[in-house]
């Protein structure tokens, strides 16, 4: 504890809080005590500020997606991996194969013991029987899952690209933890259609028609008396189906909602406890645990009983095979020898049919994953790459270092789209126009902004202010084309943004916002997401930079440090710092600062300003504030209300004009007036 006291005492003693206050004292800013409340109509709202909820709406209600067609679009996966389809077919097919072969052969041998014969030839062929089995059994095992784990990974890898370009619209509409069902639990399931169900559905057809051919040689009234048998087990999953697929989507759902549950209470544990609100979280957890419990209990009570019919359909079958095998033998009609022989092939029959239908409780299962897996397929992206731009190069230089570009109509040189940065208006930093924007988050929701009209010259700083809920975020979502406009255009060196390709439209801007997101991996490799490829000194530069390098220097591991889920080993203060050196790292033309100091002290506030000095120096920056003291030196402050531009001009124009500028002010220098006379004196 360095000091103690009231706060005019402190400020009196001109100490450590004297020197946190003075700088906002001078600013005028005491945190905007007073920040004007958001207006309430849906129309003012936007992601990353307080109605974000009403922007963001909800996923919309489709029509389940038919069964065939899922059957057939996971069957559209494998046509890359067709070579080791056919392998996997293939020891399947012979597995099986093997596998009757055994059971003939067993037969065979209790035949010939009947008859009194020798029996070594017999003996021999069980055994080879029983070798080749064992080596096809571990084929048939290993081969559908390679095919199924190699297109699992593939899956995900699709999952998590269809994502991207969905980003951030449809992450506003779905919870996190049920995305990442899908991802891992739903694609895990998938994996059943691959490896246990292609294969198993062919044999269960060939097998038994097989048999029954065999039977119908042995002795037709045994086929006969088999076949009803066989079309009412393969019958009976299609029966039930629709009975399935309503209990299997129930569970699929319901435990998307328990993932998701489950990550937002892990991720709020800190907020849980602090609050005392472990019990009815507990208890929330412990309500959507007993819905899942309940939904796999009615499923897995309407598999059960689906089993128990297969299996006294098989054994009715089996017996009505010997039945007639008896009957057959009593006739003097079939060898007594080969009663055995169709006996065992009749069980045989049933065995694939068995398999498949017994899987049926998995296909079900499958079918609701894979119709979720397909819908965020099916999600139609909302913003999708441009044609590409052709960028001016005055210096006559390709940019991009691939030697010479080719000439426009003038003969001056220009180059494709693609390049690290921008050339325009003589210089790298592009100039901005919003051009008659306007834009709402969701139908229904009303426009966040409202036919909106804003130059932002090349070099240039201009500062976005006003109450909560105005449009400020939504300006700076628009220029990176995470949305496009509903009317009107953004264009960025005089090119719309819809024209660019989205990689290259990025790569010309760096953003700093309010909510940074770190990863749980070191602090070199959070840093250098703004450019993967730095150097350990390019990184530390940009750390100093952005006064974060000496405490990073200080840990242990340094550079190496972890800094777990989210940063949550790092202060407010530090993980903006982060972030900062992040954009600094990236050094991109065009740079946005969304609250970056917001959750800095004023002496640290002081040295990123030094910092952001620096770096705004030749670049176009955009800087969402509400601390006047991060705002009031921009070349100009427009100023939003309700999603429309209420004022614009200079910190000094505003105060003049006594606008709403003045009175957001006026709001913050309400405390800070007394202070700063205390200070003073």
């Amino acid at each position: 504890v360095v000091e103690t006291g009231s706060h005019g005492t402190l400020l009196e003693s001109g100490g450590t809080y004297s020197r946190l206050m003075a700088a906002q004292a001078q600013a005028g800013d005491t945190e905007a005590l007073a920040e004007r409340e958001a207006p309430a109509a849906a129309a003012e709202t936007e992601p990353g500020e307080a109605a974000e909820a009403t922007a963001a709406g909800t996923v919309r209600a489709a029509a389940p997606l038919p069964a065939l067609t899922v059957l057939r679009r996971l069957g559209a996966l494998v046509r890359p991996f067709l070579r080791k389809l056919v392998v996997s077919f293939s020891a399947g097919v012979l597995f099986q194969a093997s596998v009757v072969g055994v059971g003939a052969a067993s037969a065979l041998l209790v035949g010939q013991l009947i008859r009194g014969g020798d029996i070594t030839f017999h003996l021999v062929l069980l055994g080879s029987m029983v070798g080749l089995a064992s080596v096809l059994a571990w084929a048939d095992c290993w081969l559908p899952h390679d095919l199924a784990y190699q297109l699992l990974a593939e899956m995900r890898i699709d999952i998590y690209d269809t994502l991207d370009p969905l980003a951030p619209a449809y992450l506003t509409r779905r919870r996190s933890g049920d995305l990442v069902s899908i991802a891992g639990a739903d694609v895990e399931t998938v994996e059943l259609f691959f490896a246990h169900t292609i294969t198993p559905a062919f044999i269960a057809v060939v097998v038994p028609v097989g048999i029954l051919t065999v039977l119908g040689f042995v002795g037709w009234p045994l086929m006969l008396a088999l076949v009803p048998f066989l079309v009412l087990l393969a019958a009976s999953p299609f029966l039930a189906q629709k009975r399935s697929d309503r209990l299997g989507g129930a569970v699929r759902r319901e435990l998307g909602h328990l993932n998701a549950h489950l990550v937002d209470s892990i991720q709020g544990m800190r907020e849980v406890a602090s609050f005392g609100h472990e019990k009815h979280q507990i208890a929330s957890v412990l309500a959507n645990s007993l819905r899942l419990a309940r939904a796999q209990l009615a499923f897995h009570k309407d598999q059960a009983l689906q089993a128990s019919f297969n299996e006294a359909v098989t054994g009715i079958g089996a017996l009505a095979v010997l039945a007639t095998g008896v009957w057959l033998v009593g006739l003097a009609e079939m060898d007594r020898a080969l009663l055995p022989l169709a006996t065992v092939l009749a069980l045989l029959a049933f065995g694939p049919v068995t398999d498949v239908a017994r899987t049926v409780k998995e296909l079900m299962e499958t079918l609701e994953s894979g119709r979720r897996v397909f819908e965020v397929k099916d999600e139609p992206v909302p913003v999708r790459d441009g044609p590409g731009v052709r960028v001016l190069d005055r210096a006559g230089v390709s940019q991009d270092g691939d030697g010479a570009s080719p000439r426009d109509g003038t003969g001056a040189q220009v180059q494709e789209a693609g390049t690290r940065a921008l050339a325009a208006n003589g210089g790298a930093a592009p100039g901005i126009r919003f051009d008659h924007v306007s834009f709402g988050y969701d139908a229904g929701s009303g426009l966040a902004l409202r036919d909106v009209c804003l130059d932002v010259e090349p070099g240039q700083t201009v500062a976005l202010v006003g109450p909560s809920g105005a449009g400020k975020t939504t300006c700076a979502h628009l220029l990176l084309r995470f949305w496009d406009p509903e009317a009107g255009a953004v264009t960025l060196a005089d090119r719309d943004l819809r024209d660019f390709a989205l990689d290259h439209l990025r790569e010309q801007v760096s953003l700093v916002s309010q909510d940074t997101y770190l990863f749980n991996t070191t602090l070199r490799d959070n840093i250098r997401l703004g450019r993967p490829d730095a150097t350990q000194e390019q990184v530390e530069e940009a750390a100093g930079l952005a006064h974060i390098h000496r405490f990073i220097s200080r840990l242990p591991a340094g550079y190496d440090t972890a800094i777990g889920e989210r940063g949550v080993q790092l202060s407010g203060g530090q993980r903006q710092r982060i972030a900062i050196a992040r954009a600094l790292l990236k050094d991109a033309p065009v740079l946005i600062l969304d609250e970056a100091t917001s959750h800095l002290d004023a002496i640290n506030e002081e040295l990123i300003h030094q910092a952001v000095a620096r770096l705004v120096q030749g670049r176009t920056t955009l800087v969402i504030a509400h601390r006047l003291s991060t705002i009031r030196d921009a070349d100009r402050i427009v100023v939003l209300d309700s999603g429309a531009i209420a004022e614009q001009g200079t910190h000094d124009d505003l105060l003049r004009a006594n606008g709403l500028y003045a009175n957001l002010v006026m709001t913050q220098l309400v405390g800070a007036s007394e202070p700063a006379g205390m200070a003073g004196g």
